[in-house]
């Protein structure tokens, strides 16, 4: 009967999502703020955590106040820190996410022509093209969050991290957000279809600011320093 009850909510997840793509899509006709974008997304969010039995709880919130042009770096353990990160972070984040997302009918298109970031993992210029989208959104004030493993975990154990994140912090010059999400796994972990209701614990940790080296060796630095934060936090 659980098994039975966790795919409902899984079901109920999928089609909230589909019906907030589709008013996304509407409004899309009338208006391409980020900042409506965000909204629906951040409505999107609350909907569907609750609908699944799902709560967020996030420390470190006063660490970024009053900031802003942020690259987030968080884990990935499920489809459920997407919602959670956007309801739970006060920023006006920009997710980075794979292209792959868009053959999604309904949802995919949603992303496709709103504002957050789609990488084409498969090809390097492309790629290249998504990261320099991401840097101009980050001199324009706004936050970028990108999961810096590439893809969720198959155990449940903190992966290695890519540079992508690290790189755009580095050429765009701001902080980076270490951002641990613990909890998720649990809830629903990768290749399941069974919702089990539970909490997303964030945990947020003081910007760290860039130091006086660029290029790769600077992007490597900062790499080990944020997953060193990071496992400070994961469990």
């Amino acid at each position: 009967m659980k098994k039975l009850i966790g795919l409902l909510r899984f079901l109920a997840l999928f089609f909230n999502s589909m019906a907030y793509a589709g008013v996304i899509l509407i409004s899309l006709l009338f208006t391409r703020s980020s900042r409506v974008f965000h909204a629906f997304c951040r409505s999107w969010a609350r909907v569907s955590l609750a609908i699944c039995g799902v709560r967020i709880r996030v420390d470190g919130v006063e660490k970024i106040k009053g900031g802003s042009g942020f690259v987030y770096v968080s884990n990935h353990a499920s489809m459920f820190d997407i919602p959670a990160v956007i309801a739970g972070i006060p920023d006006q984040i920009r997710i980075v996410y794979k292209k792959e997302l868009h053959w999604i009918p309904i949802f995919g298109w949603g992303l496709k022509y709103g504002s957050y970031v789609a990488i084409d993992r498969g090809r390097s210029v492309k790629a290249q093209q998504s990261l320099e989208e991401a840097i101009s959104k980050i001199r324009n004030g706004e936050s970028v969050l990108l999961f810096a493993e590439g893809t969720r975990t198959l155990d449940g154990k903190l992966q290695p991290f890519k540079r992508g994140a690290f790189h755009i912090a580095v050429q765009a010059g701001v902080p980076v957000v270490p951002l641990t999400i613990n909890g998720s796994f649990k809830i629903l972990p990768k290749h399941s279809f069974t919702v089990v209701p539970g909490e997303v614990h964030l945990v947020l940790e003081k910007p760290i600011e860039l130091g006086a080296t660029q290029g790769k060796e600077a992007e490597l630095t900062l790499m080990e320093e944020v997953h060193g934060a990071m496992e400070k936090h994961y469990v």
